[in-house]
């Protein structure tokens, strides 16, 4: 996959985790040389991927060895953990049915992209989940729930406004929430973990911001 003009663009993730490699614009990254960029839909960078480091996906300290002794929590990593997994499954199920409803191929690949990575971020914070004694099986909340129950009655151009509002109050919600995480979280490796991915959940945002401009839809400010 290429950017306009044919910049170069730089394989950010795969092998065990993913199939197929996900990439993203090499230009415009921050602290890769060049203009900051938005990046391009279908370009997102993964979650517990440092969008600058190209390393591999996964947070530290977050492996099975690290359910072995003591551990610094708190209700407030647990809230954490349980919040950005309900909304990891409200969005990848949003997006499953981009991929089935959607008339428009780019907003049907941007779904295919978020129920990929959704996908991804509930198997990093497994471990995550577990060290905290978190349920990791979340659902969506109630007005989730209800938002996807309307997008399963809309069809065409309808269906994609929808969604893209629906994904951006969510992506809205999700930036936020990793601030507030980092800032809040007590056990190291959710700090980490909330560091790592809130650029990640801003860069896929401003992906989002641009798709819908590109389809004419009005997301409300920040």
């Amino acid at each position: 996959m290429t950017l306009n003009g044919g910049k170069r663009v730089l394989a950010i993730f795969g092998g065990a985790l993913l199939a197929g490699a996900v990439v993203m614009a090499q230009a415009g990254q921050p602290g890769m040389g060049g203009a900051q960029q938005h990046p391009a839909p279908g370009q997102q960078p993964q979650p517990g991927q440092n969008p600058n480091s190209g390393s591999p996906g996964g947070y530290p300290g977050a492996g099975p060895e690290a359910t072995q002794g003591p551990m610094s929590q708190s209700y407030m990593d647990q809230a954490f953990v349980t919040k950005t997994l309900s909304n990891s499954s409200a969005e990848a199920q949003m997006s499953q049915l981009a991929t089935q409803k959607s008339p428009s191929p780019d907003v049907k690949k941007y779904g295919q992209n978020m129920v990929q990575i959704h996908s991804q971020l509930a198997q990093q914070l497994q471990p995550v989940a577990q060290m905290l004694g978190v349920k990791a099986d979340q659902k969506p909340s109630k007005r989730d729930k209800k938002q996807i129950e309307q997008l399963k009655t809309l069809n065409g151009s309808a269906f994609d406004q929808a969604y893209l509002k629906a994904m951006a109050n969510d992506q809205k919600r999700d930036v936020k929430s990793f601030k507030d995480g980092e800032a809040a979280a007590q056990n190291p490796t959710v700090k980490k973990a909330a560091q790592i991915d809130e650029p990640v959940m801003s860069q896929h945002l401003q992906v989002l911001e641009q798709l819908a401009q590109s389809h004419n839809v009005t997301i409300a400010s920040k």
